[in-house]
């Protein structure tokens, strides 16, 4: 006698249908007097479940009384697939769409239509993923928020999944690619991705983790059956640190840069962006003139707004203008003092690129050689 691993697939949408019109026959006989959708409606909504899921949340609404709406389905849904995965993936509810993106028109109309095409169901017309890239504070991780909030299907985060116990990490990620693969239609983000995504020489002190989590994901990202289902977003300030194979087409096929404001205008939108986002009392003609040669990302700005706001709220009456405290705070801020790492990952940032339009104009000239002869100027200081 011997011991093997059988793998149990997660149902899929016509095994969720099937297994509902069961539940329906033998234990929940009022099921479609409490639903407000239609049965297979229901069906797809629960699928990315396991039967034990679908019909806990089911048995929830009945034994509640509750109607069985689309909202309550989907909230329901996720907080299931978050239990069943162990924290291992979190679900992106935002509030944002792309209009509270400053600037990045190009960026914006590409997301946009890849929406479309998701939309209209052409889904070999879509890239198997995405590669964000951009010095810290450029608003990659905003970017992916406001993406979601108008792309109409789930979207997730992937959450730590490495376990100091062997053999456990990659059980992990075995849980999370069966959970993605049910659900249907998944948008997946990846922070700090140099850091998740592994490598493929593993280091001497982690008897080859590394090695493995990258081969992983490295063959369910390439799984070309996963087109328009499965999309991939990694999101790095570092991604000269992702492997070649990782971030190549048929993975990774669109590489967007992201930059500091490069003009007076696109600060100004991206201040006035920002003010919005806090929900400061500020109008376009409030914001204060720049000081020359100041480039600040938007996690700077948003550092400045609310040290200005902090000035006003604690300053006694009769107070200032926030717009005057906010020209004094302007004056008085320092630039980031790591200027040649910042410049580095811009400069990597531009190398990854796949498409001209995404580049601000100062980057659109310069020569592989020159950039290449550039980042290793600058290597060593990062």
């Amino acid at each position: 006698p011997h011991a093997a691993a059988i793998h149990l697939p997660l149902p899929s949408e016509v095994e969720m249908l099937e297994y509902i019109q069961v539940l329906e026959q033998t234990q929940f006989p009022d099921l479609r007097s409490k639903c407000e959708v239609p049965i297979e409606t229901l069906a797809t909504r629960l699928t990315g479940l396991s039967r034990v899921g679908a019909r806990t949340a089911i048995a929830l609404a009945i034994g509640n009384d509750r109607k069985i709406t689309a909202a309550w389905l989907t909230k329901s849904k996720k907080e299931i697939i978050e239990r069943e995965c162990q924290g291992l993936l979190e679900f992106i509810e935002s509030p944002f769409t792309l209009d509270d993106v400053a600037g990045l028109d190009a960026v914006k109309t590409w997301l946009r239509e890849d929406a479309e095409l998701l939309r209209r169901g052409a889904l070999r017309a879509l890239p198997m993923g995405y590669l964000i890239a951009g010095r810290i504070g450029t608003g990659k991780t905003f970017i992916v928020q406001c993406w979601a909030g108008e792309l109409g299907i789930p979207c997730v985060v992937f959450k730590n999944f490495r376990d100091r116990w062997v053999g456990a990490t990659e059980s992990n990620l075995e849980k999370i690619f069966a959970v993605l693969r049910a659900i249907g239609q998944v948008v997946v983000f990846v922070d700090e991705a140099d850091q998740a995504a592994g490598r493929r020489e593993s280091s001497d002190g982690d008897s080859g983790l590394s090695g493995r989590v990258y081969s992983m994901l490295a063959k369910e990202m390439s799984d070309t059956r996963n087109r328009g289902r499965i999309i991939w977003v990694f999101a790095t300030s570092r991604p000269d640190l992702l492997e070649v194979d990782l971030k190549r087409q048929g993975r990774l096929d669109v590489h967007i840069p992201l930059f500091p404001p490069q003009t007076k205008e696109e600060a100004h939108a991206l201040l006035t962006a920002i003010a919005r986002k806090l929900k400061l009392p500020l109008t376009p003609a409030d914001m204060p003139e720049l000081p020359e040669r100041l480039t600040l990302g938007g996690h700077e700005i948003e550092g400045v707004l609310v040290r200005a706001l902090r000035i006003h709220e604690l300053a006694k009456e009769p107070k200032k203008p926030l717009k005057e405290i906010l020209g004094d705070v302007f004056r008085e801020v320092r630039p980031n003092a790591h200027t040649r790492k910042l410049e580095y990952m811009d400069l990597v940032a531009v190398k990854e690129c796949t498409d001209a339009r995404f580049l601000p104009e100062r980057y659109r000239d310069i020569g592989p050689e020159e950039l290449e002869a550039r980042i290793e100027e600058l290597r060593r200081f990062v």
